[in-house]
């Protein structure tokens, strides 16, 4: 009987460690969830900016940026749906460089104000918008996926960021990172901890990354 009792427990301790290391993955999730890829956005909007600036007569830039600027002053604030309408406006009838931009910032409003599924269908017409540079369409896969990283297929969300994952893509780091994530999500920690692992290594991986790499790996082997 005693051998039957300190098995039971044992299963019960399991359980617990199991359910405790679960909640401690989602808590650190939720923390860091919006940091993961929010630098290289930044960057990104920050040489489209730039970039919306050429090739293009100059009056009409000016209009466009002053669209774009009083769409983001509504969102500011806390006009979000006026934003959003604005956004969504300028997206369909701007310069491309502003339209990427329009697009951009409207999946923040749209996941921010808690509606992931909208922000992933706004990044999926950019992604899939070939007037657009390969940096901006894989940069919009990254954020879709992202955005879908709770009830998306992990299957169907881990192979479209096989690509961004290879080479010399600049989201390679971020697109590992969350390939990684959505191998956590799926059971498969083998995979998870050898994605974490290479992050820790490498030594181009971007430190927020790293960090947050060897914090998993933590949370995984305990």
């Amino acid at each position: 009987m005693a051998d039957k009792h300190d098995a039971e427990q044992e299963v019960l301790f399991r359980e617990v460690h199991e359910d405790l290391r679960e909640e401690r993955l989602t808590r650190f999730w939720k923390t860091w969830g919006n940091w993961i890829i929010g630098g290289a956005v930044g960057i990104v909007v920050a040489v489209a900016g730039v970039q919306g600036w050429q090739g293009y007569q100059r009056g009409r830039q000016a209009d466009e940026a002053e669209r774009l600027a009083a769409a983001l002053q509504q969102a500011e604030d806390g006009q979000t749906r006026a934003a959003e309408r604005m956004l969504a406006a300028i997206a369909a009838d701007s310069l491309d460089a502003y339209e990427m931009l329009a697009d951009l910032h409207l999946a923040r409003l749209q996941s921010a104000r808690g509606d992931p599924a909208a922000a992933a269908a706004t990044l999926d017409a950019l992604a899939g918008d070939d007037s657009q540079p390969a940096i901006y369409r894989d940069l919009a896969t990254l954020l879709a996926v992202f955005n879908r990283l709770d009830g998306g297929d992990p299957a169907d969300l881990t192979r479209r960021l096989a690509p961004l994952t290879q080479g010399a893509n600049p989201w390679r780091f971020s697109a590992l990172e969350l390939t990684a994530a959505l191998a956590v999500r799926t059971g498969d920690t083998a995979t998870a901890k050898g994605i974490y692992q290479s992050l820790t290594q490498e030594a181009g991986t971007p430190r927020g990354i790293t960090s947050r790499a060897a914090e998993m790996l933590a949370l995984l082997d305990d």
